[in-house]
């Protein structure tokens, strides 16, 4: 029997890059997978049939949208139990620029989305989690969350914002067996750092200790744990996964 047997969970920004790595490990750990997209419907679709798992289109940064979205999954016919234990919140954007050239809509919708988006996500699952008086939350961050990072001050206070999130959800919802975490990756093999030139891409990877870029799948092997019964004593904690970088 898989690590996640019998559970439903649900990943927010799964049908690319980490999100993806994510539905597809908690789906070969056992898991019933739900997970959104906001664009990309052949392809959300294409991940979803090929796993047996269920896409939604959702809006994490609006209310209306994610309260339709909890509802969703929990009378969708292949939820039997009616029940969410896991929710990944990994739905995120960048909209990068230097300070003095960031406007004011690129800085909310970046903290509309990556942090109100899992206040919203995370409160409305609440309510089912508190009935089930179990349940995991599972906060995709950044390392520059915690380092900062120049041309991303949108971003960098999104993710520090979720860890202060994360801290505070865990202290309140600990009493109902609900624990929270969030997983801090470094920088990740994706789309992104392919683009990039391999003489920028050496630079990068000498300043990571071990040498190299993480690939999607070793953050999703950390949130399968935090998501498993073998985390059951883990709460209110950044997991940083970056290769030493901010060591």
């Amino acid at each position: 029997m898989t690590k996640l047997s019998g559970k439903i969970a649900l990943i927010t920004g799964g049908s690319r890059g980490i999100g993806e790595a994510i539905v597809r490990r908690l789906s070969a750990e056992g898991a019933t997978v739900y997970f959104t997209y906001n664009s990309s419907p052949d392809k959300a679709s294409a991940l979803a049939q090929e796993l047996s798992a269920h896409a939604v289109q959702a809006d994490v940064a609006n209310a209306d949208s994610v309260n339709n979205l909890i509802k969703t999954v929990l009378e969708h016919p292949a939820n039997t139990a009616k029940r969410i234990d896991i929710l990944v919140n990994n739905a995120g954007i960048t909209k990068d620029t230097l300070v003095l050239r960031m406007s004011e809509n690129d800085w909310d919708s970046v903290i509309d989305t990556n942090l109100k988006g899992a206040f919203l996500t995370s409160k409305a699952v609440c309510k089912p989690m508190m009935s089930q008086r179990a349940g995991k939350i599972i906060n995709i961050g950044s390392i520059v969350g915690i380092t900062g990072n120049a041309g991303q001050v949108n971003y960098a206070a999104s993710k520090a914002g979720l860890i202060g999130l994360t801290k505070s959800f865990a202290k309140e919802l600990s009493s109902r067996n609900i624990l929270v975490n969030c997983v801090a990756p470094g920088y990740i093999d994706t789309d992104m750092t392919a683009k990039i030139s391999d003489e920028q891409k050496k630079a990068l990877q000498s300043s990571i200790p071990l040498g190299r870029t993480a690939q999607p799948s070793e953050i999703a092997s950390v949130v399968a744990f935090l998501a498993s019964d073998d985390a059951s004593y883990i709460t209110a904690q950044t997991i940083v996964v970056d290769g030493g970088l901010a060591a």
